[in-house]
């Protein structure tokens, strides 16, 4: 059974962190260590949550999300690199989804998560992407390969692509 996490990084559309939202509720909720799936979502950094600074729920969120903000057990965190630091000490394998000179394909990231039952992907921002101070914490960056004319996917689709493809789910 694996740990699986999913940081999102200065996502500033909240219609794409509710879609993530509810991808990572499509992929499977981990509970109580009786299933293999999502088990928390991070939001860091300027990342909207499900609720205002109120406390009060977010229409638009909830739009975009169908309820999954509901059963997606999610944490907001000011500061990635202290959470990714976090995570390493917790021994979970660190995977960017991102475009970078050092990314390998993502289709070949399963056979790096041999014998890993703690995996964390973190997804950035969507003109500016992740910061190198980020990647260079990552223990692998991967990259869904473009095959049209444009350069990139929007943020919440090469996410969810990601998650379903790297951890066969």
């Amino acid at each position: 059974m694996k740990d699986i996490r999913l940081i999102i990084y200065n996502v500033r559309s909240v219609y794409n962190v509710g879609a993530m939202f509810r991808t990572a509720d499509a992929a499977g909720l981990a509970r109580a260590g009786t299933a293999e799936g999502v088990s928390k979502i991070y939001l860091t950094g300027y990342t909207p949550a499900p609720l205002d600074r109120f406390g009060k729920k977010r229409k638009d969120f909830a739009k975009s999300a169908l309820g999954a903000e509901e059963s997606v057990s999610w944490k907001i965190k000011k500061s990635l690199p202290a959470l990714i630091s976090k995570l390493k000490r917790e021994k979970f394998f660190i995977i960017a989804i991102e475009q970078d000179r050092r990314s390998i394909d993502y289709k070949k990231v399963p056979r790096w998560l041999a014998g890993k039952n703690k995996v964390a992907l973190i997804a950035g921002n969507e003109v500016n992407g992740l910061p190198k101070n980020i990647l260079d914490k990552c223990d692998l960056i991967a990259e869904i390969p473009m095959c049209g004319g444009k350069e990139s996917l929007n943020v919440s689709v090469a996410f969810g692509i990601a998650l379903f493809r790297i951890l066969n789910i």
